[in-house]
């Protein structure tokens, strides 16, 4: 009932004022660079720009790498918190540029966590040495993948290999040339108890009977790193590449989410900070029907609703993140689902505000801001829709103990 949060550590500190140099020194001077050969090479190429490469570098030279992994870095979820944050300002850049990135993050927890010392060698060093990248396959289009029991792919054994087969989509990161594997979700033992079906295994990109087709754009947005459909035509790995143990896809699947969405959830605080200065911004600088836009009273009521939403989000997102150092993922993953729902909600609010007050840029290319309301719409779904967490958190709470036990007579007195 009273967490009281620790104070941050010197390293903590340091982190974050070096990130914060880091976005205004290096990241927002690089963001025309990426935007133009984007733009150059047309949505439909996912080719990295060279920029990304060269902030890595840069990164890595002031020591921001690896951060979201406590084992690496010697943060805490909540010291990692601040600067995943300062990361959501930009995030086509930041976040890769410290190898922080969705779905490269939770593949390596995962690995991480049930890889086996060969499984760690080949995919998770290079992945933290930020080399190669990965995609997570488990959504499906034929299937509701909000529960992840719907799951259809199979994989089945045949002699010491795994036989893949199946279809796969949205799935992130796929298109990018430097996605060397794929962690795929599939039902190892359809008659085993629902949860007990699904299992996990590595599959190297370049495996024939692998196929990866289009990807889709997200409110006519074509990310680089893409979110493709994938083909399993009786793909074979060996036994060996099983990711923890057959039958434990399911809960690997629940260890891996609930720090990734933590992740997304703290990125998109500094998505909608963003939206907040370019608000506050616009008001300053903008004069309409005599006078400037920050003197109308709408407009101050709409920065100040935003201030408010995002440090009650904000808020959430800490509480989460503290309980997930001092009591575990699980112990926090109602926490998580809470500020997975609230926190996109928030930001969004935010992001809509602010292209509100930017008229016709607001919902163009001519600012960010269409862009992080797509990609922050969309995170309402991924990760878990909202209905999902909902439900989740419904049933958690009609199961919880009252805190008192309230007279009769103040159930009793509007009968």
């Amino acid at each position: 009932m009273y967490p009281a949060f620790p104070a941050p550590s010197d390293q903590a500190l340091r982190a974050f004022a070096e990130m914060k140099a880091f976005l205004a020194e290096d990241v927002f001077p690089a963001e025309e660079s990426y935007a133009r050969y984007r733009e150059e090479k047309g949505p439909d190429d996912h080719t990295v720009p060279p920029v990304v490469e060269e902030l890595k570098v840069r990164a890595r030279e002031r020591g921001l790498w690896n951060l979201f992994l406590p084992s690496e870095s010697g943060l805490t979820q909540l010291e990692y918190a601040t600067i995943a944050e300062l990361s959501g300002w930009s995030l086509e850049l930041a976040p890769e540029a410290i190898n922080c990135q969705a779905p490269d993050t939770g593949n390596m927890e995962l690995l991480h966590l049930v890889g086996t010392p060969e499984q760690q060698a080949r995919w998770l060093q290079p992945l933290l040495d930020g080399e190669i990248r990965s995609a997570f396959a488990m959504t499906e289009p034929a299937v509701a993948s909000s529960d992840a029991t719907n799951i259809e792919t199979s994989i089945v054994r045949d002699g010491d290999e795994y036989v893949i087969t199946g279809r796969k989509w949205w799935i992130t990161g796929a298109a990018d040339p430097r996605c060397k594997v794929l962690i795929v979700m599939g039902k190892t033992d359809p008659t085993a108890p629902t949860h007990r079906q699904q299992s996990m295994v590595i599959v190297p990109v370049d495996t024939p009977g692998v196929e990866i087709k289009r990807s889709y754009p997200v409110f006519g947005h074509q990310d680089q790193h893409g979110h493709c459909v994938i083909e399993f035509a009786e793909a074979r790995v060996p036994v060996t590449n099983l990711l923890g143990e057959e039958g434990g896809g399911f809960a690997a699947a629940q260890m891996r989410l609930g720090p990734g969405r933590i992740h997304h959830v703290m990125r998109a605080l500094g998505a909608g900070e963003r939206a907040l200065a370019m608000m506050v911004a616009r008001s300053k600088s903008r004069t309409a029907f005599g006078g400037l836009l920050a003197e109308q009273s709408a407009v101050r009521e709409k920065i100040a609703e935003s201030r408010i939403e995002l440090d009650q989000a904000r808020a959430l997102c800490h509480l989460a993140a503290y309980t997930v150092d001092a009591e575990g993922n699980k112990a926090a993953r109602h926490l998580i689902a809470a500020a997975k729902v609230a926190v996109p909600r928030a930001v969004l609010s935010v992001i809509d505000r602010a292209i509100q007050l930017h008229g016709a840029a607001g919902i163009s290319d001519a600012t960010p801001l269409a862009a992080l309301w797509g990609w922050h719409r969309a995170m309402r779904i991924f990760d878990g829709p909202d209905e999902a967490h909902l439900t989740t958190l419904g049933r958690a709470e009609l199961m919880r103990d009252p805190l008192f036990e309230l007279p009769a007579a103040l159930h009793d007195q509007f009968r």
